[in-house]
């Protein structure tokens, strides 16, 4: 099953070339997760980081960078859990254009009390499930 945020290729994520440059692609990654917690976890970025004190850094990141995208593509990120550790969850990333791969990769998260700035095993309401999520 595979979560999807499209996101619009905007003016600021080009460079002069006019495509998107490769670190722009990292912040639509984050916002993609940020959807993926609020829509399907249901624990928003304000709600995870401001009350409960919980974080969801990037532990590993490995990408492979398939074709460029443009200003004004409409960009699927899609995510898919593949594995759910105590404190960890990693996630295949693959970003589509009208059918054509434009990035894959892996995302590993870890939970992390903000407090104690160390891992913490996922509270229940918030572990990455597969059942959870959507097609």
């Amino acid at each position: 099953m595979t979560f999807v945020s499209r996101q619009l290729v905007r003016f600021s994520h080009v460079d002069a070339a006019g495509i998107v440059f490769y670190p722009r692609y990292f912040e639509m990654l984050n916002a993609a997760m940020e959807d993926y917690f609020a829509l399907e976890v249901g624990v928003d970025f304000a709600a995870m980081h401001s009350k409960r004190r919980l974080g969801v850094p990037t532990a590993k990141l490995t990408t492979e960078f398939v074709a460029v995208s443009r200003l004004g593509d409409p960009l699927d990120f899609q995510l898919t859990v593949r594995k759910v550790g105590r404190a960890s969850a990693d996630f295949g990333v693959e970003v589509v254009c009208c059918g054509e791969t434009r990035l894959r990769g892996e995302v590993v998260l870890v939970c992390m009390d903000l407090d104690a700035e160390r891992a913490a095993a996922w509270p229940q309401d918030m572990r990455p499930q597969h059942a959870q999520l959507r097609a």
